[in-house]
């Protein structure tokens, strides 16, 4: 845990003094204040139907994905591949930690830091609140679905910079993996196999944030995240001892 714990603080340290953890906060809370000032703005419309702006907010909006589909691969990307380009892997590995170890710290170096970044976005809610009633259970909920989703996508983008020397590259591939993941939900409605058509329906990222946002915590999308962060933690780790005896 001592291993784990110096690499997460070591991947945080990094990333906050980085003028990139600056410029994608800035980003981020640009985008998701635009968001959120369009679902307000769209709300107040007499002519569109009641809603709760929360749960448009969480996942209900195409800027919502874009942003998590490009967060990720950013937050990840140079976790491994600079380590490598740099040559500074081989001293990392050769200390006394192991590749399972170094890979869980760096990816929960990257989530604290993804969380960091939604910290802010509370401030919505409570303006809400301040202004109408809130139901606090909806929030949390649609939090977690961000959390979790966040996991996956992090999981994801730690393998990516495992295979690739390359920042940029790492990003793309990351990218391009998280692509198929979000688009497999929304395939559901051109099958006509049942079992298939369930299949992608476990998948559908966009109805899980949908439930979570209206405060329904179904445990079948956490054990996915939770199963498919694990897995790709895992295939970055073997990928990593792969590279080490290169």
């Amino acid at each position: 845990m001592t291993a784990i714990w110096a690499t997460c603080r070591r991947e945080i340290r990094a990333f906050f003094v980085s003028p990139l953890a600056w410029v994608v906060l800035t980003f981020f809370l640009l985008v998701n204040g635009f968001i959120f000032w369009l679902i307000v703005s769209f709300l107040n419309d007499p002519r569109s139907q009641l809603g709760a702006p929360m749960e448009l907010f969480f996942g209900q909006t195409v800027f919502f994905w874009i942003v998590l589909l490009f967060l990720a691969p950013i937050l990840t990307m140079r976790a491994i591949a600079e380590e490598r380009r740099s040559g500074t892997i081989e001293v990392l590995l050769t200390s006394p930690i192991t590749e399972g170890q170094v890979i869980t710290g760096k990816f929960l170096g990257a989530l604290v830091s993804y969380a960091f970044l939604w910290v802010p976005t509370v401030v919505y809610a409570l303006l809400i609140q301040h202004y109408a009633h809130l139901d606090w259970g909806p929030v949390a909920a649609g939090y977690l679905g961000i959390f979790g989703i966040g996991c996956l996508f992090l999981a994801v983008g730690m393998f990516a910079s495992v295979v690739s020397r390359s920042q940029l590259v790492a990003a793309l591939i990351s990218f391009a993996v998280l692509i198929p993941l979000f688009c497999a939900g929304l395939l559901q409605s051109l099958v006509n196999a049942p079992k298939l058509k369930d299949a992608l329906g476990y998948l559908d990222l966009w109805q899980h944030m949908s439930d979570f946002g209206k405060g329904i915590v179904d445990t079948r999308p956490l054990v996915y995240y939770l199963s498919a962060t694990l897995l790709f933690l895992f295939l970055a780790a073997r990928a990593l001892e792969t590279r080490k005896w290169r």
